[in-house]
């Protein structure tokens, strides 16, 4: 990485890169792992889990040049948090009973870790979840932290409610006589958060849940093409009722299918 970022014989595109033009490298990235991991593929694991090395290496050689830190402080800064946080292992504590105790603890030492952080100003519990995460995910994480201080719903029910309630807001806004575009965009973000929050409340990641949907939806859209083919048919050419009739058809093959769920 230092022969890449060097002035005189380094790589010139290297050598333009900041901290901000390589996060959407290293997010990029780290999405590869995740892909990887659930095609179950360990030879492109491997590879992908050296891209996102790379991303921590490249990162850490800018702020080595800029005078802030190296390679070596950030794994010892890992070595110690990790350290920090699993005392029943590399401490005196107790053992921890369980994985569901640990998750608590663990929590429980991030928080007191934002707090010390935030000694010197004003603490919110939901100091510390990343701007740059997905928005989804952010949501489910502003939500669990709200929920922390006892702003939550105490079941899935009331949410659902609430989901009701904003998409009847939602059809106010749209049924407008002249519809405010930015009134009906927030109406539809006051949606995805009480998803996200039901996702929460039922035990569900909805970065999860939103990929198994797209993943569902390119299979059984892709379907719906070859089926047209099939049958000699333009698929872009049919009508919205008959490509309904192919998506119908292709639901049906899915749940005839050897150990199909329904």
């Amino acid at each position: 990485m230092a022969r890449l970022r060097d002035p005189k014989t380094g790589c010139p595109w290297d050598l333009e890169q900041t901290f901000a033009t390589i996060a959407p490298y290293t997010i990029e990235e780290a999405y590869e792992v995740a892909d990887a991991i659930e095609r179950n593929d360990m030879g492109e694991l491997k590879g992908e889990l050296g891209d996102l090395l790379f991303q921590s290496v490249f990162h850490a050689r800018m702020a080595e040049e800029a005078g802030h830190f190296d390679i070596n402080d950030v794994v010892q800064t890992l070595v110690t948090k990790m350290v920090d946080r699993h005392p029943h292992v590399f401490g005196t504590t107790r053992t921890v009973d369980s994985a569901e105790a640990q998750t608590s603890a663990w929590e429980a030492m991030k928080a007191a870790e934002r707090a010390k952080k935030a000694a010197s100003g004003p603490v919110s519990a939901l100091d510390g979840v990343a701007l740059g995460l997905p928005a989804l995910m952010r949501a489910e994480k502003l939500a669990k932290r709200a929920a922390r201080v006892g702003f939550d719903w105490p079941s899935p029910g009331p949410v659902i409610h609430k989901l009701q309630e904003e998409i009847a807001e939602l059809e106010e806004a749209i049924g407008a006589p002249v519809p405010d575009q930015a009134h009906v965009a927030e109406e539809l973000g006051d949606i995805l958060f009480v998803v996200a929050n039901l996702c929460r409340k039922l035990s569900v990641d909805p970065e999860v849940a939103l990929r198994d949907a797209n993943s569902k939806f390119g299979k059984r859209f892709r379907g719906m093409e070859a089926l047209a083919a099939s049958r000699g048919q333009d698929f872009a050419s049919l009508s919205l009722d008959e490509q309904e009739e192919l998506w119908v058809a292709v639901k049906k093959i899915e749940r005839s299918s050897p150990g199909a769920a329904g």
